[in-house]
């Protein structure tokens, strides 16, 4: 745990971290973090990295690495680039992805963030090795981010989870399409509660939901605003698997946030922030890819089971609202 102490241990620190960093990279950057995960078909895992050049615009670079620690295959160039001149949306780049299974599609669905002069928006792509991707452009219009798709359809029609900023504020929705083109019937899910709590006032998905026996287990982050800026910390909520816009359970606490010095120091400091996760054969232990102050990638693990067990002992009301 490279000496930091975590006082519910719900997830530990890799003593390699970090993983990734720029030092790394077969080509010029200037910071790799916020990456989407998956373990592939060969065992390998594969991380999908948010690489920020030195133009300060952002792109995907994915590493590939047999134990999902060390010994990462770099792509040699970036592997998804923005592409402003077929979708402008992403004239000042992309961004966070987060990688879904599609067994119906039996492709990856990578939702991430797109750039450009009206703010961020979600765009979806869909790819079956992470070498050509077909682009579905921007499917929720700025302001908007934090999205990943669910990875079977609902009442027959596609789920995704996403955090757009609304006069309401910056809380957790659900919209649902029958063509992964056309969305609707958008449903606040989660909000971000008010007034001292860790995750007062902004909230978003983290990594995307994992489907248990319990129901939809979601890992989100809250930013706490302080005298010296902004801290990103880690919790839990789990929603109901036939309809997950119903939170059984939210925690009344953070789980993990920034301690190590990869995490409290670098462009952004004071952040941890997961976009991707794999779940080992066993089904139950976790290994959560996170960026660390918006400079490299570290590895945190963990137990669903123990997730799932502290949210029971450790949950707010189950009013979403959770005022």
């Amino acid at each position: 745990m490279n000496g930091v102490s975590d006082e519910l241990t719900l997830f530990t620190r890799h003593p390699a971290n970090p993983l990734l960093c720029k030092e790394n990279w077969p080509y010029p950057i200037s910071s790799v973090f916020n990456a989407g995960a998956v373990q592939l078909a060969d065992g390998d895992t594969l991380l999908l990295c948010r690489i920020e050049d030195r133009s300060g615009l952002s792109h995907l670079c994915a590493a590939r690495s047999a134990n999902g620690v060390d010994g990462w295959r770099i792509d040699p160039k970036p592997t998804l680039m923005a592409n402003p001149q077929q979708f402008p949306e992403e004239i000042w780049g992309i961004e966070d992805p987060r990688i879904t299974y599609v067994p119906e599609l039996e492709q990856y669905a990578v939702a991430y963030t797109s750039f450009a002069r009206g703010g961020p928006g979600v765009s979806l792509a869909l790819t079956k090795d992470f070498r050509s991707f077909e682009r579905y452009g921007v499917i929720m219009s700025p302001e908007d981010k934090d999205a990943a798709l669910l990875p079977r359809r609902i009442g027959g029609r596609w789920a995704l989870i996403h955090r757009p900023m609304t006069t309401l504020g910056a809380h957790m929705w659900i919209s649902y399409s029958p063509d992964l083109r056309h969305w609707g019937s958008h449903k606040i899910i989660l909000e971000a509660r008010r007034g001292g709590w860790w995750d007062a006032n902004k909230i978003g998905l983290c990594s995307p939901p994992i489907e248990t026996a319990k129901g939809w287990l979601m890992i989100y982050h809250g930013v706490r605003q302080t005298a010296s800026g902004s801290i990103y910390r880690l919790g839990l909520a789990l929603f109901d698997l036939e309809n997950p816009e119903v939170c059984l359970q939210r925690g009344n606490s953070w789980i993990f946030g920034p301690e190590a010095p990869y995490e409290r120091l670098g462009d952004v400091n004071d952040v941890v922030f997961p976009c991707g996760q794999t779940i080992d054969a066993d089904g139950d232990t976790i290994h959560l890819y996170y960026g660390a102050a918006d400079s490299n990638i570290a590895l945190a693990t963990g137990s669903i089971r123990r997730l799932l067990s502290w949210l029971d002992s450790n949950m707010s009301l189950s009013d979403r609202r959770a005022v």
